[in-house]
């Protein structure tokens, strides 16, 4: 793996059911509604009945000051345990939500095989690496923190 590339994993429990928890995750036009980093999505592309093919540009803040512009085109859906799309564009890579139930919460892993695009990224992460990891952290803990409370 370069240097330009991360995997970054992130595991969340949610107090809420399995179910309420896939209805939001597999609903990304309404994540700016609960996940503050996530400022648009525009569904560019329709996919089929599951949402494979659906191809959103998506727009983020991040804990530091810049935006990441992208789009994710849905690659995979294996109702209420998995999503996987395709990034491309500032970043380009795999995302990858797997959700299990447990009781009346629900354990949710998120996979980010990413390589980041932008120029002035691709030549100072060897030195920004634990910065890029730190950023990520904070952007997937607003979202559990805006997940949790939206489904409360």
């Amino acid at each position: 793996m370069s240097s330009t590339n991360f995997h970054l994993v992130t595991e969340w429990t949610i107090a809420s059911p399995l179910e309420d928890v896939w209805r939001e995750l597999s609903t990304p036009e309404r994540w700016p509604e609960w996940w503050p980093s996530v400022k648009q999505v525009t569904l560019l592309k329709s996919g089929d009945e599951r949402g494979v093919g659906a191809v959103r540009r998506m727009r983020w803040s991040t804990a530091l000051p810049y935006e990441l512009v992208f789009d994710m085109e849905t690659t995979r859906v294996e109702p209420l345990l998995l999503i996987e799309g395709r990034a491309l564009g500032e970043l380009d890579g795999i995302g990858r939500w797997t959700l299990q139930g447990e009781g009346s919460a629900c354990r949710v892993r998120y996979d980010w095989i990413v390589a980041v695009t932008k120029p002035w990224m691709v030549r100072l992460s060897f030195i920004l690496r634990p910065v890029f990891r730190w950023n990520h952290g904070v952007v997937m803990e607003r979202g559990r923190r805006g997940l949790s409370d939206w489904l409360a």
